[in-house]
């Protein structure tokens, strides 16, 4: 298999690391975390303007018509830059989810603002019990007559503070149905949960919010099957971005390992140092195949849930090893706000526990291994 990337995604990967470089210098990435919002607005429109919001959705409905594993190479961009923002809520888990189940009136009328920058979306799914599993949800829609009512609460979602739809899984009388709901209506509540990568996580309530059966994606009790596409692609996706910023975690720990003088010559001529960077490549490269392999699956709509786990429970493994030996290289200076190390070292636990940790997806491996 050629891991290689195509001329088109070469160009893709050029634009966005000079886009952030120019647009995002650290400084701000460490201001935004303490905004409200979490994010700029102007720049969230200057990426849906270069076709990056509505990167994977089809022309018809202002998109690019790219391809999944083209999204995962841009992710890795944001994950090097550490760019703050909706878009792996509003791209993955909304967009998409809509693409895949919403009726045509609900595509022409979500999709084409998504890709335009003028709709926010997320997805809830998990709960104080049940995290991922959706056989344990509490979160219920009733049938009452011409409609449904949703009460219960939704942990860790994200973005949800500043979103314009949710996408709600829900448990129905006899399975688990997706429900689109505007984040505005009456019942709706939510309140930003502490977090410590800057990263807007949310606790959302739901108190008796009335739905009709229109505001279903995927029909009634389809939900379970496909959250599980759900999770492929945002535990990919997550992959993708911890992958980029453990790049730039190497490339800095190796130029300081050459320009920092200790003893008369540079800390990188000694032999641990060069351990700790041979290791750090090690781990990389396996955590580079081991996504782009289950990016392409994904994007080939084939058979992963394997896959996507190896590389889900790998990560978040290697890149608290690579974080790690990147502050011993660096020293006691890493561990200093204006240093940039701490972010990636945050983005990495932070990315460790999203989607599902390593634990998780360990369990998920021993399954597809028929234990």
């Amino acid at each position: 298999m050629d891991f290689g990337l195509t001329e088109q995604q070469e160009m893709l990967k050029k634009t966005a690391r000079d886009f952030f470089k120019t647009e995002l210098p650290k400084t701000l990435v460490k201001e935004l975390a303490k905004d409200p919002k979490g994010y700029q607005p102007e720049m969230w429109k200057k990426m849906a303007d270069l076709g990056w919001v509505g990167l994977v959705l089809p022309e018809e409905y202002g998109g690019s018509g790219a391809s999944f594993l083209d999204l995962t190479i841009l992710m890795e961009e944001m994950g090097r830059a550490c760019a703050p923002g909706p878009f792996l809520s509003t791209v993955v888990l909304g967009a998409l989810t809509v693409l895949e189940l919403g009726t045509e009136e609900q595509k022409k009328a979500i999709l084409p603002k998504v890709a335009k920058g003028e709709l926010i979306l997320t997805m809830a799914i998990a709960e104080p019990h049940a995290i991922y599993r959706p056989d344990f949800f509490e979160v219920e829609a009733k049938h009452v007559a011409h409609h449904y009512t949703i009460s219960g609460t939704k942990l860790f979602v994200t973005d949800a503070h500043v979103a314009d739809y949710i996408i709600v899984a829900a448990k129905t009388k006899g399975g688990v149905t997706l429900f689109l709901v505007d984040a505005k209506s009456p019942g709706v509540s939510c309140s930003l949960l502490p977090a410590m990568a800057g990263e807007r996580q949310c606790e959302v309530k739901f108190n008796g919010v009335r739905l009709t059966r229109s505001d279903m994606l995927g029909g009634l009790n389809r939900g379970k099957d496909y959250l599980e596409r759900v999770m492929h692609r945002a535990a990919v996706a997550k992959c993708s971005e911890v992958l980029g910023g453990l790049e730039y975690v190497l490339e800095i720990s190796v130029q300081y390992a050459k320009d920092r003088i200790a003893f008369g010559k540079p800390i990188g001529s000694y032999q641990a140092i060069q351990h700790h960077c041979a290791n750090m490549l090690n781990d990389l490269d396996a955590c580079r195949c081991m996504t782009r392999r289950a990016a392409w699956l994904v994007s080939e709509d084939m058979p992963c849930a394997l896959e996507v786990s190896l590389a889900k429970a790998w990560m978040g493994q290697a890149s608290r090893r690579i974080t790690a030996l990147g502050h011993e290289i660096h020293g006691a200076m890493a561990f200093q706000h204006d240093h940039d190390m701490h972010l990636f070292t945050k983005q990495a636990v932070v990315g460790e526990s999203a989607f599902g940790s390593s634990a998780y997806h360990a369990e998920v491996i021993a399954r597809e291994l028929g234990l």
